[in-house]
């Protein structure tokens, strides 16, 4: 929805720089700098290009660094999407959830997806390795989640259970065609200005008057 800087550059983030001991030599990396590392190869080249040797000569190690904390490439893939799909829950849902009144917590969501571009884009990635054993079934959880917190805020607004669960899957379809049309099909991305006045139409469309 809304577009950050990341629409129209680079969606990765700068890589942890492994740290150097006195005598200048580098130390082993953590687990969550290979997880970043892994995440933002997702996130510009799709799970395909996620492999040990590249990775490991883009972060200065050596692969004995990788196997210090997983087994396989695999194991690397699978930390890596437990992590996406653990901040999607756990930290978008608990700051929308603050909001007591349910239209001003479906606004706010719709406002914070919009800015949240890397996960947007590690996303796209994935719905493009849905043939991966590993992807699947975090892609099922994920939307399955998101549309049933979607329909409990449109039922909390006033809508009728099958009412709201419509709204919710229509919302959600907005959502992944639009990432579709920007990130898999590469359209002409939208000004900010345009994109902003989108997201708002997006909203005032699929967010009803609260009913008392």
């Amino acid at each position: 929805m809304k577009p950050t800087k990341a629409i129209t550059h680079s969606a990765s983030r700068p890589r942890a720089k492994p740290a150097r001991r006195a005598d200048g030599e580098r130390t082993r990396l953590s687990t969550d700098a290979w997880i970043d590392a892994a995440l933002d190869t997702i996130a510009e080249q799709g799970v395909a290009a996620v492999a040990v040797e590249p990775l490991a000569r883009a972060l200065g190690v050596t692969k004995g660094s990788f196997y210090w904390h997983f087994v396989s490439r695999d194991a690397l893939i699978e930390a890596a999407l437990k992590r996406w799909e653990g901040e999607d829950a756990e930290g978008l849902m608990r700051e929308v959830d603050r909001l007591a009144d349910p239209r001003d917590r479906l606004l706010d969501l719709f406002r914070r997806i919009s800015g949240e571009m890397r996960s947007h884009v590690i996303y796209s990635a994935l719905l493009g390795a849905l043939d991966h054993p590993a992807v699947k079934p975090v892609m099922q959880r994920l939307s399955q989640r998101r549309i049933q917190y979607l329909a409990v805020a449109f039922r909390a607004i006033g809508l009728d259970r099958r009412a709201a669960l419509n709204r919710a899957r229509l919302s959600y379809s907005a959502y992944v065609g639009f990432l579709q049309l920007i990130l898999q099909l590469k359209l002409q991305r939208i000004e900010r200005a345009d994109f902003d006045a989108y997201v708002e139409h997006v909203s005032a469309t699929l967010i009803p008057p609260l009913h008392t």
